[in-house]
């Protein structure tokens, strides 16, 4: 099985939009038993917070329901539990050190590494552009689903 956890500041927009993206895109393919998919926030203040209503919306558009979802608060422990821990920007690597010191196994990433146009996925909270985190997000999703599905470990 592989254990993908995607990170943003406040678990409420990006990285749960990326949680549910890939999760829809494992659904349509069929393999959901070979991953765990989850989403967590580097800092403290939306623990509990259900997914951002913009964020939610974006997702129903494109018919993924996120229902269900707070946001909880990375742990130390989540370096030894999943594969990969897929960040959102820089500003997300760096408060990630808090948990993640050493990134000895090579785990920790930016998910739009996983595109042609590697960089950080635009934060909407800021931007209030949901269309292009949606964009951008899809595209790193597509693009972590074909590594790891061309790696044969799907």
């Amino acid at each position: 099985m592989i254990k993908i956890l995607f990170v943003c500041h406040g678990n409420i927009c990006r990285s749960p939009m990326a949680e549910f993206v890939l999760k829809d895109i494992v659904k349509k393919s069929h393999c959901e038993s070979d991953f765990e998919i989850a989403s967590a926030a580097t800092s403290t203040e939306e623990i509990g917070n259900p997914v951002y209503p913009p964020a939610r919306k974006k997702l129903m558009e494109h018919g993924i329901n996120p229902a269900g979802k707070t946001s909880r608060q990375m742990t130390k422990k989540d370096y030894d539990h999943y594969d990969y821990l897929i960040a959102m920007d820089n500003w997300n690597l760096r408060n990630m050190r808090r948990f993640v010191p050493e990134d000895r196994e090579q785990k920790v990433r930016l998910l739009r590494d996983f595109t042609d146009s590697p960089g950080e996925i635009d934060d909407p909270w800021y931007t209030g552009d949901f269309e292009t985190a949606y964009r951008q997000i899809l595209a790193g999703c597509q693009g972590l689903f074909a590594m790891l599905t061309s790696k044969k470990q799907v």
